[in-house]
């Protein structure tokens, strides 16, 4: 695994809890069109399920995935943070933070650092070569 890969596995897992997120949205928005059917009548203990607990099964799911992806994206972040502490150059530990556990843009990191672009580009590089991966 490359630095630039290793270090872009927080992006990587938030894109996919905020992906998570909005399918849980989308589920309740569901739910709440479903509408219930009141019976007096006893049920079968094996019949089936009704569309709202599906929907409401789903949800919980789901959310219990978020939940241990965020203590995983949490986890991975201080191990990444770990990780770009040990290179030696500070500037290269302060780009390295802002782009990857920050999420900044090179524009912005270019921007608060009053450096160009290509100035970035060119810094992140050199520091992908001091990055030292773990073993896996």
């Amino acid at each position: 695994m490359t630095a630039k890969e290793y270090l872009s596995q927080a992006y990587r897992l938030d894109v996919r809890i905020d992906s998570k997120i909005r399918q849980v949205s989308s589920l309740n928005d569901l739910a709440g069109k479903c509408t219930p059917v009141l019976s007096d009548m006893p049920k079968a203990p094996s019949g089936p399920t009704s569309r709202m607990e599906e929907i409401i099964v789903k949800i919980i799911d789901l959310e219990n995935e978020i939940n241990a992806d965020i203590d995983r994206l949490v986890d991975l972040k201080a191990e990444i943070a770990g990780v770009i502490k040990k290179v030696a150059n500070m500037e290269y530990q302060t780009i390295l933070e802002r782009r990857y556990l920050a999420g900044m843009s090179v524009e912005d990191i270019a921007s608060s650092m009053g450096k160009s672009e290509r100035q970035i580009y060119r810094m992140l590089k050199e520091a992908y070569q001091e990055v030292a991966v773990p073993e896996t």
